[in-house]
């Protein structure tokens, strides 16, 4: 009778010992966890990458309103060109966020990649269409950038537990361009928007034009990227 005493405060010690489950492991599991229970299950870095998110969208939105409305009306277009830096701040603060409060997840990192796949290429790609990369092969071109981020974002989410680390255990390198360094060809992007080469001043001209292999060369640009993103041997180190 004795032994059976001490066998369950043992197990009941063992219980009490045990780590309490994240509560948004428990939210996310439980089969009827009540109203609301996905934004009571998010933490404050999953809300600010629901912003770069945000921004995300919100640059394809304004591309497409500038693609409706007056061409000479620049508005909308700066707009959505401002709107993926923004994102890239996010970006950076929800990692400082979830390091600063101690709180990262599954869903954190799933929502991280998301967020960047619209912020960084699908964003950039729609943008290039707005300023005139409108063929039916510049689309193909920049399709495939966007599909280059989608295939660097799921290899980021499944081998960054095999990157080399250093002695803190943060990882050494990226393999592969980062997506958010699609900021840089905005930035260039910009530039023409600046000096009026949209359109029919696209620089680098059209090749083709008037046949179905109609295409902007500047669209190779994002191909180029492309490839860098899910290079394998090709390594940017972090800072």
């Amino acid at each position: 009778m004795s032994r059976r005493v001490n066998a369950s405060t043992d197990a009941a010690k063992e219980v009490t010992a045990s780590p309490p489950m994240d509560k948004q492991k428990r939210l996310l599991e439980e089969t009827d966890p009540g109203h609301f229970s996905m934004i009571r299950a998010m933490h404050l870095a999953d809300l600010i990458t629901l912003l770069n998110g945000f921004c995300g969208i919100n640059s394809v939105l304004s591309s497409l309103r500038y693609c409706m409305g007056n061409p000479n009306d620049l508005g909308n277009l700066w707009a959505a060109l401002a709107f993926m830096p923004f994102g890239l701040f996010f970006d950076f603060m929800d990692g400082k966020v979830a390091r600063w409060r101690k709180k990262s997840s599954l869903m954190g990192q799933e929502l991280d990649s998301l967020a960047d796949l619209i912020s960084f290429c699908v964003s950039p790609a729609v943008a290039s269409v707005a300023i005139g990369m409108r063929t039916p092969l510049d689309h193909f071109l920049l399709t495939s950038f966007a599909l280059c981020g989608l295939l660097r974002l799921a290899r980021f989410n499944i081998t960054t537990d095999s990157v080399p680390k250093d002695a803190n255990g943060k990882a050494k390198y990226f393999e592969g361009l980062p997506t958010p360094t699609s900021l840089g060809i905005v930035g260039v992007i910009s530039y023409w928007v600046s000096q009026g080469w949209i359109h029919d001043q696209i620089p680098f001209g059209v090749i083709a034009e008037g046949s179905i292999l109609e295409f902007h060369p500047a669209a190779l640009i994002f191909v180029a990227h492309g490839c860098l993103m899910i290079s394998k041997t090709f390594h940017v180190p972090k800072p």
